[in-house]
């Protein structure tokens, strides 16, 4: 965890316990996985559906609806647009989760599903009052998937150095894709200009973003 050590924000990710003290002290704010709960829910729906199940399925469902909707837009906009809609269908969400609970068995694979969101239910909100923030982590989830997916190939990556060095490249990679980048054109062009005494007073201009702008922005020159 120390290279969040001097970290100050939200941090959204699922609940493994390691991340918990994270969280203490308040300087990083929990941002709760909506997606770990309704997949909970989805593997009981799938080998017994209920209607306790289907219930809670389509609230979120509802959720992500407006979610679909909204991708895109600015920061304020999806928060209003969460204040007015998102909000009220989480709040009845939540009613029915306790609702729902009352008189199962603790024991109960559905029970231990809905107590997985109402313990961390002030974490499953932040994403309502920052738009900025997903309602999950899935973005993150499947820029990893094909560094899990083939790490037997890579199991071993010789020392920590250099797996140091692999998770440098991996993000960058995954920071390309985001931002429609072609990973391989990007870094051979950063590396040339790095090469060639790039001011360090102008890093930012590096970022795959602006990099990607600075290019559309340059007109062809006519033959």
């Amino acid at each position: 965890m120390t290279e969040l050590a001097d970290f100050a924000g939200t941090l959204q990710a699922d609940a493994f316990s390691g991340y918990n003290k994270l969280y203490k002290g308040g300087a990083i704010r929990e941002a709760a996985c909506l997606a770990h709960l309704r997949r909970k829910i989805v593997d009981i729906h799938e080998s017994q559906p209920t209607d306790l199940s289907t219930t809670a399925l389509a609230g979120i469902q509802a959720i992500y609806r407006i979610e679909d909707e909204i991708r895109g837009l600015s920061p304020p906009q999806r928060l209003a647009a969460r204040a007015s809609r998102t909000r009220p269908l989480l709040r009845a969400l939540r009613r029915q989760l306790r609702r729902m609970s009352r008189g199962l068995s603790h024991h109960a694979e559905i029970a231990k599903a809905f107590a997985y969101g109402t313990k961390r239910w002030r974490a499953f909100n932040r994403f309502l009052f920052d738009g900025r923030l997903e309602p999950d982590n899935l973005i993150a989830e499947r820029a990893v998937r094909g560094f899990t997916v083939g790490r037997r190939n890579w199991l071993f990556s010789g020392s920590f150095p250099a797996a140091q060095r692999s998770a440098v490249i991996l993000s960058i990679v995954e920071t390309c894709r985001l931002n429609n980048v072609e990973p391989e054109a990007y870094m051979a062009d950063v590396m040339e200009k790095i090469q060639n005494d790039w001011p360090a007073s102008r890093w930012d201009e590096l970022l795959p973003w602006h990099w990607k702008a600075a290019r559309e922005t340059v007109l062809p020159i006519a033959a």
